[in-house]
Parts: C-alpha cells; structure tokens; sequence
C-alpha cells in the first residue's frame, strides 16, 4: 500500500479573515502530498472573504458558506463533511509551514499502523510580517502522564483519524476556549489512543498581541482548562491553573535563540 493511498482531510473555519485566509489556502494547496480532501467552512463572512475563497473554489473539495454557532460549530461541520482516513485543522490566520508537511505527517502513519493521531512543533509568527519568528512551540516527546503538569500538544498540528472522532466525539462548543484542550485531553488523556510526535514545525500560526498580555489571556483561559477536566468526571490536577500557563515561559526564550 502506497502513502497517497491515505487520503488526508484539511478542515479551516473562517469568519471575516479576507486578509489572511489566502495564505493559508494556498499553504494547503501548494502540498507535494495531492492526497488532500480540503474542507473549507465560511460562517457568512461580510468583508469579503466569500470572495477570496471562491478564488480556489474550483481546487477546495467541500465549500460551506452558512451562518453558525462560532468556531467550534464550524469544525465539526467540517468533521462531518470529511471522508479522509486522517482529520487536520488550519485556521484562517495559520499556514502550514512548508509544501512537504502532509507528507512527513502521512509517512508517520504509514511507519506504524496501529498510530491514532500524530502532532508536532508550532512557530507563532509575528502577524504582519509572518517571517519573523515571535516565540515557538516545541511539543516533546509523547507521555500521556505530562497532561497532569500543564503539558498539551498545540492543537493545530494534530492530525487524528477520522475514526477516533466517530470513536470519542467532536468537539464541545459549550467550553469556549477551552473546547482544544478538552477534546486532547478526552482522546488522549482518558482514551489513551496510540500518538506520536513529529519533531519539526508543522503550522505557522500568527500572533497580534504583546507576549506578556498573551501569558495574561492564557491564565484567564485556564478557568475553563478546569472544566474540561470535569466535565471527563475528575477533579483538575492540583496547580494546573500555574503550570499550564508557566510551560509557555520557555517558547519566549526559544524564540531569542
């Protein structure tokens, strides 16, 4: 069986994103791995986003233009549309980080079968000049048991097959911000499907605020990072509100190297 046999979906959500959202159409477009089943859902943007996606329309396998219920919504329509072995997401800001990202994630698969997902490192970049590095995210090594101290894989670098989300579920749109990590921790932490870590950049994603109102926005997040804990029926790890948000001190120092 030959890699291009796996056929990889790519959902994006996008709403209002007219300015970015070509980069990251054209990042998908421009895969050596051809494999691709792109999914492309638009909440009814008004600035003309319609437009810009319509530009690919003919290259973008599923274009839904509808209102929605926010991001979450967004992807699990895409969840449901897609018909790939293996599900990805990119967001409208994002933009995978070479033309050779599909295939390395596809030839991890196909280097041990019995993979449920995979992920790999994040670059957040600076968002009006996405050349220049702002900090980066280095995943480590896969063990479940590091969920405990704040660890998580970024979320748009996993790629998980499409039966883990017929097998565990989409994602809940009641946990706002915290909806990512509530579904990596219920697939990964309580599940404990088989992953493994790509040790390279994966998706670029862009970043508009100072780093220190950034660590400020994630410490509020953690008050919903509790709930996905309870929400699985056990109590949060104690000092996951400190931890999680003190494993992004070392991406700042990454990114001055």
């Amino acid at each position: 069986m030959g890699a291009r046999d796996m056929k990889v979906s790519i959902i994006t959500a996008v709403y209002n994103r007219s300015d970015t959202v070509s980069n990251a159409i054209e990042s998908v477009l421009s895969q050596t791995y051809t494999d691709i089943e792109y999914i492309v859902v638009d909440g009814m943007s008004n600035d003309g986003t319609d437009r810009v996606v319509s530009q690919y329309s003919d290259r973008i396998f599923h274009v839904v233009r509808e209102k929605d219920r926010g991001i979450y919504d967004a992807l699990n329509k895409g969840i449901r549309l897609a018909s790939g072995e293996v599900i990805g997401f990119l967001h409208a800001d994002d933009f995978l980080f070479d033309c050779n990202v599909v295939s390395r994630i596809v030839q991890e698969f196909r280097r041990e079968s019995r993979l449920t997902g995979v992920y790999g490192d994040l670059d957040y970049v600076d968002s009006k000049d996405p050349s220049k590095l702002a900090r980066r995210w280095i995943s480590g090594g896969y063990d479940v048991r590091k969920f405990r101290y704040g660890w998580m894989p970024p979320h748009p670098t996993v790629y998980l097959r499409k039966a883990c989300y017929d097998a565990h579920g989409v994602f809940r749109e009641d946990l706002g911000s915290a909806a990512d990590y509530e579904l990596m921790l219920r697939m990964l932490f309580f599940a404990k499907i088989p992953m493994a870590y790509i040790p390279e950049t994966l998706v670029c994603m862009r970043t508009g605020g100072a780093s220190n109102a950034s660590l400020l926005n994630r410490l509020k997040a953690n008050r919903q990072d509790a709930r996905a804990w309870i929400v699985n029926g056990t109590r949060p790890p104690l000092g996951l509100r400190i931890l999680k948000p003190l494993r992004k001190l070392s991406q700042y120092f990454r990114s001055q190297r």
